[in-house]
């Protein structure tokens, strides 16, 4: 049985790394590090810019599951919205 898919809703700034590349991409997990990993099935070398090698969430970005600030381990229901965030810092 498959996973239902959640919708990765990623920044113009990732996209354009990645020529054709759309920016709401279904994929599947139970975990926001599952969701990732098939992230990168669907467009091969994104997880590389979200993860470092750790795998922990890459400082400059921050992802959040149905609006609520997520971790690797935060759980992702059928359907979900995660959005990769680009950090904002400033002084």
């Amino acid at each position: 049985m498959t996973e239902a898919a959640a919708v990765v809703i990623l920044p113009r700034s990732l996209v354009s790394l990645f020529p054709g590349a759309p920016r709401r991409v279904p994929a599947s997990g139970s975990t926001v590090l599952d969701v990732v990993r098939d992230l990168d099935r669907h467009v091969p070398g994104i997880g590389n810019r979200i993860l470092d090698a750790g795998p922990s969430i890459r400082t400059h970005l921050n992802l959040f599951v149905d609006g609520e600030r997520a971790a690797l381990d935060t759980p992702v229901r059928p359907g979900a919205e995660i959005h990769v965030i680009p950090a904002v810092s400033g002084g």
